[in-house]
């Protein structure tokens, strides 16, 4: 495939975005943007360096979606060749500790100052100010002082976290596109563009807002299972099946309670749904219920339910289900199952584009395509690396 500029299909095609490689949220955040049509171009550590989950680069899903340059920024020459791009870029994305981008000449006065219209997205897990802004952090960490991960999980005895979706790509890469998108909206009135500041502490307690209000009211025990949407009512929880797998109930209308019980046949002789002092003993008696036949049985029984019921599957038994086929939320690309691109356009639909790949495997054809000149003479130096 042709590495010209504005190749993505989606809404965002022609948008221009340079990506400092990094870990994690901002990778996350430029597959979405490439995913959406965005042509982005990664500017990678000769080598790699970054964390990766997987050993072959080209599983890496994160990076899809968009070319690899490797260069050593802290070379002038390099750096210079950066800042070129920033001229004729729409967005800058990196991911790095707060003053590293200034100390190599890339930070944000250094490149407005060379392009007064660029939206400059910062990812980081503290945030760019504040007592924690240079110290060592992840996911867990970032969840954990902002009040999210106290009140995870059905353990009353400790917590538990979900990986890393509700930090690093919940409250971090999710909220980082949303202020690039709402930065570049703003552009188009005053013709300026900003910093964005995107901090993973900042997007988790933002996406932890309803919790907030049911604090504020007085509706929130702080405490894990003790509540409306952690296990606290049996009849929004997980429950065991007869071999060993586990489906998920969320009946919490009236109706949707009606159809649960009805459907495992036990409407008469359970506790109803407002028989609060009772509720150990309708837990009981659906945990019984749910025993007695598989995961994929009551999958059977509950399809085109209003009860609420559904598997729970791996990851990749997900790709297979019926309804997940139908909506083609998983599609195979370049020999790999994986996510399709998210939301959806009734016009501009966008597609996958580049597979994942090596840093510096594009260096030549990339540079070329965003109108650098002298690329054979860049790579002779040594200021960038073909892979």
């Amino acid at each position: 495939m042709a590495l010209s500029l504005g190749h993505g299909t989606g809404p965002l095609a022609g948008l221009k975005v340079v990506e400092l490689a990094g870990i994690g949220p901002g990778p996350h955040a430029c597959m979405i943007l490439a995913d959406l049509g965005a042509d982005v171009i990664r500017v990678d550590r000769p080598g790699g360096g970054a964390l990766s989950v997987v050993a072959d680069p080209r599983h890496d899903l994160l990076t899809r979606g968009r070319p690899s340059v490797a260069a050593d920024l802290k070379d002038p020459v390099a750096r210079d060749t950066v800042l070129d791009l920033v001229a004729g870029a729409d967005v800058l994305v990196e991911g790095l500790r707060p003053g590293v981008t200034e100390r190599l000449g890339l930070g944000p006065d250094d490149c407005l100052a060379r392009n007064p219209r660029l939206v400059y997205g910062r990812m980081t897990g503290w945030g760019q100010t504040g007592p924690l802004a240079q110290v060592a952090g992840h996911d867990m960490d970032y969840v954990a002082i902002a009040g999210a991960l106290h009140g995870l999980g059905q353990d009353r005895s400790r917590p538990h976290f979900p990986a890393n979706l509700v930090g690093d790509f919940g409250g971090g890469s999710t909220y980082l596109v949303i202020g690039i998108l709402a930065a570049l909206l703003e552009r188009g009135v005053s013709g300026k563009g900003q910093v964005v500041d995107a901090a993973i502490v900042d997007g988790t307690a933002h996406l932890n807002a309803m919790t907030s209000a049911m604090l504020a009211g007085g509706a929130l025990k702080e405490e894990r299972a003790a509540n409306l949407l952690d296990g606290g009512i049996p009849y929004y929880d997980v429950y065991e099946t007869a071999d060993g797998e586990h489906v998920a109930v969320g009946a919490l209308e009236p109706q949707f309670f009606d159809a649960l019980v009805t459907t495992l046949g036990i409407k008469e002789s359970a506790p109803g749904q407002a028989d609060f002092d009772e509720y150990d003993d309708l837990r009981e008696a659906l945990a019984d219920a749910f025993r007695t036949r598989t995961r994929d049985e009551w999958a059977e029984v509950f399809d085109g339910s209003d009860a609420c019921v559904a598997p729970i599957l791996r990851l990749s038994e997900a790709a297979e289900h019926p309804h997940m086929v139908a909506r083609g939320v998983f599609v195979e690309h370049e020999g790999v199952v994986q996510p399709a691109p998210a939301p959806r356009f009734s016009r501009t639909e966008p597609t996958l584009t580049l597979a994942p790949s090596r840093a510096g495997e594009h260096t030549r054809e990339a540079l070329a395509a965003w109108g650098v000149e002298g690329v054979d003479e860049l790579i002779a130096s040594g200021a960038f690396v073909q892979a």
